[in-house]
């Protein structure tokens, strides 16, 4: 396995809780579950993507500013989980920062896929492909 895929594996994941956790009203035991799950996945996932992907790619002229725009966008993410933390999970309010973390996310995933994964593909060599994906899910367990 290579690094994208392990990469992808998670994205999915994280496709899948945030459209989930959007469909949930109030503040539910399944709302309270997803959410855990969420930022569990998002905590763990982006700790293990800069380990392992993005400081080696800061290294590389060709990969530097876009991975700086991703781990940005790994700020901006937790900002939206500091609000939703902070937020009634039974408001409205926390519904529309949940869409906009959702928003936010969904861009954030599809830029790494459709734009850096490209980049990186020309940066890494294949034994590096294959050693970051080794050490991105031991890390992500």
């Amino acid at each position: 396995m290579q690094i994208f895929e392990a990469l992808r594996i998670d994205h999915d994941k994280q496709r899948e809780l945030i459209g989930q956790l959007t469909d949930t009203e109030g503040n539910s035991e399944q709302r309270q579950l997803l959410y855990k799950q969420l930022k569990q996945q998002l905590f763990d996932h982006a700790v293990a993507e800069e380990r392992y992907f993005y400081v080696p790619l800061l290294k590389d002229d060709m990969t530097q500013e876009k991975s700086r725009h991703s781990i940005a966008e790994h700020h901006q993410l937790d900002e939206f989980i500091e609000q939703l933390d902070s937020t009634p999970m039974d408001s409205p309010q926390w519904l529309k920062i949940a869409k906009d973390l959702q928003h936010k996310l969904l861009h954030h995933l599809e830029e790494e896929e459709r734009q850096i994964f490209q980049l990186a593909g020309k940066v890494l060599t294949s034994a590096e492909k294959k050693e970051l994906a080794e050490h991105y899910r031991n890390l992500m367990g």
